[in-house]
C-alpha cells in the first residue's frame, strides 16, 4: 500500500491525501475522514512504521511553506505534490512561521533524514547564504529570486514582483486615481514585499504621485485578519486616498471587509486591489482585481528543475514566469 493507492481508492488526488497525512491546514473535516478511513482499513502507517519512514528518509523531497494563510502557496502545493509522487518521490510538507528562520529548519530536516531535495515557498532572502551549499543537494525557491544570491544548488521560480507592482499602481493611475494606498509585508522580513513596494515607490515616481510610506503603507501579515487591521490604520493616516493595492488577496479581501464596516462602499468611494490571482477572489463581492501568478507554471516548473538537479546536479537555474492583471469589480474609474 502507497500513497497512490490511498489516493485511487479514496478518490482525492495525491497532493490531498499527502496534506491529510502530514496534517496541514486546509483540509477538510469530511475529506480527512473518508482518506483516514481507507489509512485505517489497511492499516497503513505514515507516521509509526519504520520501514516506511526509512523509504521516506531515502526518496523524499521536503516542502518548506512559510506562513498557513497563503492560499496561493494551497494552490501550488497540491500540483507539486501530485508532479512529485508521479515521479516515484514521497513529498513531505513542514509549515512554519512568516518569521521563522526556513533555512534553519532546512539544516534540522537534513539532520533528521536525508530527502532528495528541497523547495521553499516563501522565504526571507537575509538567511540564505553559501551555506546553504553544505547539506549537498538542490533547493529550488518559489515565488522568490534567487539569482543574486549566487548560491550554487538554490535555483529559483519566481513572476517579476516589481513589475507586477508597477503595473498595477499604473492600472489604478490610468483609471484617475492620484491617492492610492498600499497594504504589505514587512520589507525586512519578506523580500517579495520588498520588491513589490519597490515597484510601487518607482511608478509613483514616475508617474508623480505623492507616497509616503509613513502614511500611505500599511503593514501586515498576509491574513484576512491583518489585511482589516491595516486598512483601519490607513483610514486614519491617509484618510484622503481613493484607492488601495493590497500585496495578497488575502490582504485585499480583508481591507474590503473593514471598508465595509466603516460604512464604505468599494469601489464607488474606494477602490481596491489585489496580488496573486487566487480562486476566492473571482467569488468576493466584488469580483477582485488583482495581479495573477501562474501558479501552474510556477509549480511545474520548479517541480522539473528540482528533479532535474537530483539526477544532475549542475548551476542553479533561475526562471521568471509572467503575470497577468485581471479586472474584476473592485475598481471605479475617477472622472478627470
Amino acid at each position: 500500500m502507497t500513497i497512490k493507492d490511498i489516493a485511487r481508492e479514496s478518490g482525492f488526488a495525491v497532493g490531498t491525501v499527502s496534506r491529510a497525512l502530514n496534517n496541514a491546514p486546509g483540509i477538510s473535516e469530511d475529506t480527512r475522514r473518508r482518506i483516514m478511513e481507507v489509512v485505517n482499513r489497511h492499516n497503513y502507517e505514515p507516521n509509526a512504521n519504520a520501514k516506511h519512514l526509512k523509504q521516506q528518509a531515502n526518496d523524499g523531497i521536503v516542502l518548506i511553506v512559510k506562513g498557513i494563510q497563503n492560499m496561493l502557496f494551497a494552490g501550488i502545493l497540491e500540483q507539486l505534490q501530485s508532479e512529485i509522487a508521479n515521479r516515484g518521490y514521497v513529498p513531505t510538507v513542514y509549515y512554519i512561521d512568516e518569521e521563522a528562520n526556513e533555512v534553519a529548519q532546512a539544516r534540522r530536516i537534513c539532520a533528521e533524514r536525508k530527502p532528495y531535495g528541497i523547495m521553499f515557498l516563501g522565504s526571507n532572502l537575509e538567511y540564505f547564504t553559501t551555506e546553504l551549499e553544505s547539506l549537498r543537494i538542490p533547493c529550488v525557491l518559489l515565488t522568490n529570486s534567487a539569482a543574486s544570491l549566487q548560491i550554487s544548488n538554490l535555483s529559483s521560480v519566481t513572476v517579476d514582483d516589481m513589475a507586477a507592482a508597477d503595473r498595477m499602481i499604473e492600472y489604478l493611475y490610468d483609471h484617475g486615481h492620484r491617492r492610492i494606498g498600499v497594504i504589505g509585508g514587512y520589507p525586512n522580513l519578506s523580500r517579495p514585499s520588498l520588491s513589490r513596494l519597490a515597484g510601487v515607490q518607482g511608478a509613483m515616481l514616475r508617474l508623480g504621485l505623492p507616497f509616503s510610506t509613513d502614511k500611505q503603507y500599511a503593514h501586515a501579515r498576509f491574513s484576512l485578519a491583518d489585511g482589516y487591521k491595516a486598512m483601519e490604520h490607513l483610514l486614519e493616516t491617509a484618510p484622503d486616498i481613493t484607492a488601495v493595492f493590497a500585496m495578497s488577496d488575502i490582504m485585499a479581501l480583508g481591507a474590503i471587509r473593514a471598508l465595509q464596516d466603516h460604512g464604505l462602499r468599494v469601489p464607488q468611494d474606494i477602490s481596491v486591489t489585489g496580488y496573486d490571482g487566487i480562486a476566492l477572489g473571482q467569488y468576493s463581492v466584488p469580483r477582485l482585481t488583482t495581479i495573477r501568478q501562474n501558479k501552474e507554471q510556477l509549480a511545474l516548473r520548479s517541480a522539473k528543475i528540482l528533479l532535474h538537479k537530483i539526477k544532475e546536479p549542475g548551476t542553479a537555474v533561475h526562471e521568471v514566469v509572467p503575470f497577468e492583471l485581471i479586472e474584476g469589480e473592485s475598481v471605479t474609474k475617477l472622472s478627470p
